[in-house]
């Protein structure tokens, strides 16, 4: 099991343009289409399946929002931090 980060830890870690919502952290990735959005998803799910480590996702019109937490630690960890900069990768 992962160890949960420090809260101090997670400030400095989070990446950009991701929030922190209590024991998860999250980001509202944006797009002009759904088609767009549903194409990220789909990109998501297969580095989230690379990383066994699997985000709630919501896909709306021209938008996606993930949230991430390690449920096993019961919060935040580095699996994570690691997870959001590589859909950040993705998408920037």
């Amino acid at each position: 099991m992962a160890d949960l980060l420090t809260d101090e830890e997670i400030a400095e870690r989070l990446p950009s343009e991701w929030s922190r919502d209590g024991d998860e952290i999250v980001r509202v990735f944006e797009f002009d289409a759904y088609l767009d959005a549903s194409g990220f998803l789909s990109a998501a799910a297969g580095l989230a399946e690379d990383a066994w480590h699997h985000p709630e996702m919501t896909v709306r019109w021209g938008e996606v929002e993930v949230r991430l937490t390690t449920h096993d630690a019961g919060g935040i960890t580095e699996k994570d931090v690691d997870l959001a900069d590589r859909l950040n990768g993705i998408y920037d």
